[in-house]
């Protein structure tokens, strides 16, 4: 990987503290060669990475005084925090000391400071959280996974076109089909939101819109991105990480029944791993939240060291295909900007 900078990384968030956290950034320098910037206090950061072997490794530190709780008012802890790490981290990327940040931090906070500090994509409305799924064929890009439970239809169209973009730059997919997700495929199918939004895609000029699409065709890969509100999108990214984890211990739990099931499961331990891992998301890195102007990687709040890793290498990734400068001049040719920005008054934060 050719990493053009640093990403910083928000070294207190997460459920499992500052060493998971560290660790996760010791391996993505070594991994991909990525340089990273921890955020947070710098004697406990400092001796955590003394605990790890970081000889040649390019990894600073930067004080944060403070830190947001999971269980804090996003918007509150915000304001009341501005030397919390999510901040801290989030200004070095604004500041240009590093291409992008991640955090496994409270989701709603590194929602309300990116927007605070580093404000939204002109032409955007409103973020959303985007994340791949792993699929039969490879996997598909969700969004909105949490950022927006009750948006407009606008909304959409404009979540449609930023997967649009995600999909051909970062998934080097070309032309990447688009699905609504619904309870149905046919056109007619859906709540009102979903009814109002499925014309105004299937007009949007550029995009390939493959119509609607079942739950089921997430996990299958019938289309490469797949719309939907922030509600909907995170019970069904809920539902597969609960899937996934009762597949593998189902699994684990009948091949450990009896001796000759265990002794079959040594030979095919190998197929076994991989499954595993294609089914962790972990695997997959952090949700990126697109539709600011910056590279933001919320990665898990159960996230282990590889699953930081990951997150970094995603937000190296991201942050290397200028995304958004790409979304800005999608959404104005595709004439889904704003109204406020089609009169070319700059939209509000």
């Amino acid at each position: 990987m050719r990493v053009t900078g640093r990403v910083a990384v928000d070294a207190v968030g997460g459920d499992h503290g500052l060493s998971v956290v560290v660790a996760g950034a010791v391996q993505a320098a070594r991994r991909f060669g990525i340089p990273v910037t921890l955020v947070g206090p710098e004697t406990d950061v400092r001796a955590e990475l003394r605990r790890n072997e970081t000889s040649g490794l390019d990894i600073a530190v930067v004080h944060a005084a403070d830190a947001i709780g999971m269980d804090e008012h996003p918007a509150q802890a915000a304001r009341r925090k501005p030397n919390s790490s999510i901040a801290i981290a989030i200004q070095e990327a604004k500041a240009g000391r590093a291409i992008g940040m991640v955090s496994a931090g409270n989701s709603g906070a590194v929602m309300a400071v990116a927007l605070m500090h580093l404000g939204r994509i002109t032409g955007v409305e409103r973020p959303a959280i985007a994340s791949t799924l792993p699929t039969l064929k490879s996997a598909t890009l969700v969004l909105d996974l949490g950022a927006v439970t009750d948006p407009r239809p606008q909304h959409l169209v404009q979540f449609a076109w930023m997967g649009h973009v995600y999909a051909e730059r970062v998934l080097k997919r070309p032309s990447p089909s688009i699905g609504l997700l619904s309870n149905g495929e046919e056109a007619g199918k859906g709540n009102q939101l979903v009814q109002e939004v499925f014309p105004l895609l299937a007009a949007a000029t550029g995009l390939r819109f493959h119509g609607n699409v079942e739950g089921k065709d997430v996990p299958l890969g019938t289309v490469d991105v797949v719309v939907t509100d922030g509600f909907t999108g995170n019970v069904a990214l809920k539902v597969a990480e609960g899937i996934a984890s009762l597949t593998t211990q189902l699994i684990r739990d009948e091949l450990t029944k009896t001796w000759p099931r265990k002794l079959a499961a040594l030979t095919l331990r190998p197929a076994f791993r991989a499954v595993r891992n294609r089914l962790d998301s972990g695997e997959y890195g952090g949700a990126q939240l697109l539709g600011v102007d910056g590279t933001v990687i919320i990665a898990h709040g159960g996230s282990n060291e590889t699953a930081i890793a990951n997150a970094i290498r995603v937000a190296a990734a991201a942050a290397s295909q200028d995304l958004s400068a790409a979304i800005a001049d999608t959404l104005h040719r595709a004439g889904a900007t704003t109204r406020a920005d089609r009169t070319g008054v700059t939209p509000a934060s």
